[in-house]
This record gives structure tokens, C-alpha cells and sequence, in this order.
């Protein structure tokens, strides 16, 4: 029996296809390519993706070219929250960090059905909550924890994004993510690959120990992590 790619989508897979036929009817599987823009700033939204094993940043850029990223997308959400919200018009540069595949629909489509009042909607306003509740503990890790456990915590989220332990990142762009200086990200990566969390090559890290990685991360990663468990009931 052929896997069903849908399924590897963690809203997609708990949602009824019975209930939402016009939904699933009009999925299309696309690849994505790192470095992609998906959204630009403002731009309007005319799709909405699923990511399957790809990992999708949301990026903020200040005037003089600055970049944080105040947002990370895997499997375990969708791209295109102000669809649902009503904005229609993205809020944040978006960009394809790690290639692989998604799901995507038409905005439209997506509007008339997540609208509608059942398990869709429900399960968007929790994702909904989840997601802010990620971008408001960001923005608290990035004040009051030191940069070595913000690195642990992002190679965390990276992780359980694509589901695998090789993440092909460089150096400059987890620093252009973090918002930090690359030596400061050199020196960090240094450490923990002297300590056997990671190991790095040609723009490749991969996850050795992920206990080792958890137990350098902040508080934010487990706090983040059980709230999307609570509301949506990921495992």
C-alpha cells in the first residue's frame, strides 16, 4: 500500500477527508527549494503549504538588513496563518530553509473551509494559539538566555521539523537566524561538537546526541513543545 503523503502533515492527518472533501480534493504536492520566497513581506497570500519534511522560517528584515527569525514551520503546522485569521497579506518575509515537500492549496479554498464551523476551525484556533505562544517565548528566550542555550533550542525545533538528524545549515545562516554575529555561532558549535552533541562538515550539521542537546537548551524548548502537545495533542 503506497504511503499517503498527507499523513506526514500533522494537521492534515486529523482531519476528517469525509468532512472536508473540497479541501482534500484540491491538495497538490509541490517540492520546495532552500532558499525559496514563499511570501514577501506584504505581499498578499494566494496559497496556503503544509510542509511534509521541509522546514520554513518566517523572517523578519529591518532596513538595514538585519534578519531574526521569528518563526519555524515543519510538519507540525501550515504557512499562510493570516488566511485564517482574515489578513490575507503576509505579515513577514517567508523562506524555505530546508528543501523537501508540502502540501499546498489555494487561499481561497482554504478560507471558505476553515471557516466553517467544525474540527477544522478548531484545530486551526489551537494551532493558532500554539504558534503565538512560540513567537512570544522566542521573543523571551532572545532577552533573558544566554546564546548557547537559544542555539540548542533552535537545532531542537530544526530537528523535529524534518525528522532527521542531518540538517544541511550552515554557520551564517543559523547566525543571520539568531541574529547573532557567525563567530559567535563558530565558537558555540565548536563546543558542543568537542562535547559530541553535534557534528559539523561542508555545511552539515547532524545531531549526535539529542539528549546531550536537550539538556543545553533553555526551558523554552520543553515549554513550546508541550504546549503544542496540550492544544493539538501531538505526540
Amino acid at each position: 500500500m503506497q504511503n499517503n503523503p498527507i499523513l506526514d502533515n500533522q494537521i492534515l492527518a486529523v482531519i476528517s477527508k469525509e468532512q472536508y472533501q473540497a479541501l482534500f480534493a484540491n491538495l497538490e504536492n509541490v517540492s520546495l527549494i532552500s532558499g525559496q520566497v514563499i511570501y514577501k513581506l506584504h505581499q498578499k497570500i494566494d496559497h496556503v503549504y503544509f510542509p511534509l519534511h521541509s522546514m520554513i522560517s518566517l523572517v523578519s528584515v529591518l532596513k538595514n538588513k538585519a534578519t531574526t527569525e521569528i518563526g519555524l514551520i515543519g510538519n507540525e503546522g501550515f504557512v499562510g496563518l493570516p488566511v485564517f485569521l482574515g489578513g490575507n497579506y503576509a505579515t513577514s518575509d517567508t523562506i524555505v530553509q530546508i528543501s523537501d515537500s508540502a502540501m499546498r492549496l489555494e487561499a481561497k479554498i482554504f478560507k471558505e473551509e476553515s471557516h466553517r464551523a467544525g474540527k477544522l476551525q478548531k484545530i486551526l484556533l489551537l494551532y493558532t494559539q500554539a504558534r503565538i505562544t512560540q513567537i512570544s517565548q522566542n521573543a523571551v528566550c532572545k532577552c533573558h538566555h544566554p546564546i548557547n542555550n537559544q542555539f540548542a533550542c533552535w537545532l531542537l525545533y530544526a530537528h523535529d521539523c524534518v525528522n532527521q538528524d542531518e540538517l544541511p545549515l550552515t554557520q551564517q545562516f543559523i547566525a543571520q537566524m539568531l541574529g547573532v554575529r557567525r563567530a559567535t555561532v563558530t565558537l558555540i558549535a565548536q563546543k558542543f561538537q568537542e562535547k559530541g552533541i553535534i557534528r559539523y562538515a561542508r555545511g552539515n550539521i547532524t545531531i549526535l546526541n539529542r539528549d546531550l542537546l536537550e539538556s543545553n537548551a533553555c526551558e523554552c524548548y520543553d515549554f513550546v513543545k508541550s504546549e503544542f502537545s496540550r492544544l493539538l495533542n501531538f505526540t
